[in-house]
């Protein structure tokens, strides 16, 4: 009987999604949930979802308890799934609002940028809290992480809690990989296929079918007007650099300098808005005055529950952890040696073999210099937002924002640190480890006149 702890049990629809999926493989039937929740009223529509999920799919031998209190059902588990959100709606509009007053246009903002830098801060400590108390308490459990920003959570529970059994996943490499598939109207199980690079920003280097290269076709495809206006910027990025990258378009418009510095740019370039990168596009997704409604819905069966399998990771893990058959999945590890040209001590994204061994990262060697690259300016933010959240340096923070590639192409280093300091002091009600630490202000020198200018002279000329 695998126990699986799900942590943020009380989510809208996610929760319910993984407990369809684990039970539909017949070595998971007799698994034991314990759902998690701060959210009192959440956890309480969780529970009632369970129940109903259990006897709509006849799973009479799972089980499930609800507590709060996350360690008290810890001991003894084996799968611990990690799904959190930190601050609400009102730190996602903050982070959102502030940095637009300034000029930077976020569309999600849950993985770079301003509002990515910032989930990072509120969210780290409570996901080092999980990966401590595993290590403490069920040090042989696999941490199955769903929580954003992916690569900056992840890379933080591996330098706070060393040792500990953790994959990050998500679903844009299979949601990227189906959507070739079907652009070329293929099946994807037809397809041989591998994905690396980093989380959200992954590169597809094979895409085959009995042999043959399918890359050149996608290439084609991706200039054809009417699949490049609907997911505009990851065929530029098709066009441009050779392959196909993971993530929407409106997600991968935030990731380089290239799409949303100005406002004429952002509408060639996400046309459409939504997923495909309408300005502040989170905020529709987080504003759900409904949530209770549709949780209600869910719980007294006025709305299905779907039983079928999903293509997301985590049940997949699992059933090949429990001896079911081996599977290779893509997900978010610590380097070291998966990707060659990355640093070895980042989170990047690739393949891993799952079986009854556990998790077992795949080797890919390097990837193409200028995908490194492009990893890499993601890279540096991702380093200074996790040593900023670790040690609650201000000037990380700063040095984060200033580093971040759309920040950096809108605005000047005074412009950027007034916009961290603005944004660390809006969200102070989700900072407790903030408290009494704030980003220095330094002057700004830019129209005031000297009496005197101190002339260079340049040796070199």
């Amino acid at each position: 009987m695998p126990k699986i702890v799900i942590i943020g049990a009380g989510s809208l629809v996610f929760s319910s999604r993984l407990q369809a999926d684990i039970l539909s493989f017949e070595n998971l039937r007799d698994s034991h949930f314990c759902l998690v929740d701060v959210d009192e009223e959440r956890l309480g529509y969780a529970q009632r979802i369970t129940e109903r999920l259990l006897k709509a799919g006849g799973y009479t031998e799972a089980t499930f308890e609800a507590t709060t209190d996350r360690r008290s059902v810890l001991c003894g588990a084996d799968y611990v799934i990690s799904s959190l959100l930190v601050g609400g709606y009102q730190a996602i509009e903050a982070e959102i609002d502030i940095a637009k007053r300034y000029g930077v246009d976020q569309c999600i903002g849950d993985t770079l940028t301003p509002g990515g830098i910032m989930r990072c801060l509120r969210t780290l400590p409570h996901q080092v809290g999980i990966a401590r108390d595993m290590m403490e308490l069920c040090p042989r459990a696999i941490l199955l992480n769903y929580t954003n920003p992916m690569s900056m959570l992840c890379w933080g529970m591996y330098r706070a809690a060393p040792g500990v059994q953790l994959v990050g996943l998500c679903h844009s490499v299979q949601g990227t990989s189906q959507q070739w598939a079907k652009r070329l109207e293929l099946e994807l199980e037809d397809v041989d296929w591998l994905c690396a690079g980093i989380n959200h920003q992954a590169w597809f280097y094979k895409f085959e079918k009995n042999g043959e290269d399918l890359l050149p076709r996608i290439n084609e495809l991706a200039i054809e007007p009417r699949i490049w206006k609907g997911d505009t910027v990851r065929m530029e990025m098709v066009k441009h650099f050779g392959f196909p990258v993971t993530e929407s378009s409106g997600h991968g418009s935030e990731y380089t300098p290239w799409w949303r510095k100005r406002p004429e740019l952002i509408e060639q370039y996400c046309p459409g808005g939504g997923w495909n990168g309408g300005s502040g596009f989170i905020k529709e997704l987080y504003a759900r005055p409904d949530w209770k409604d549709e949780m209600e819905k869910l719980a007294n069966g006025e709305k299905e529950i779907d039983l079928n399998r999903s293509s997301e990771y985590g049940s997949q893990i699992i059933h090949a952890a429990e001896g079911g058959e081996p599977v290779v999945i893509h997900g978010n590890v610590e380097n070291r040696g998966m990707i060659d040209n990355l640093p070895e001590d980042s989170c990047v994204e690739g393949p891993v073999f799952v079986d009854a061994n556990g998790l077992q990262p795949m080797k890919v060697g390097d990837i193409p210099m200028v995908h490194a690259a492009i990893n890499q300016t993601q890279i540096n933010v991702q380093r200074l937002a996790v040593e900023a959240a670790l040690t609650q340096d201000p000037e990380r923070v700063f040095q984060a924002f200033a580093m971040d590639p759309l920040t950096a192409a809108c605005l000047s280093l005074d412009e950027i640190r007034s916009l961290a300091r603005e944004i660390l002091e809006a969200q102070r009600f989700c900072l407790p480890e903030w408290e009494g630490i704030e980003i220095e202000d330094k002057p700004v020198l830019v129209g005031v006149e000297p009496d005197e200018v101190e002339r260079h002279e340049d040796p070199g000329v």
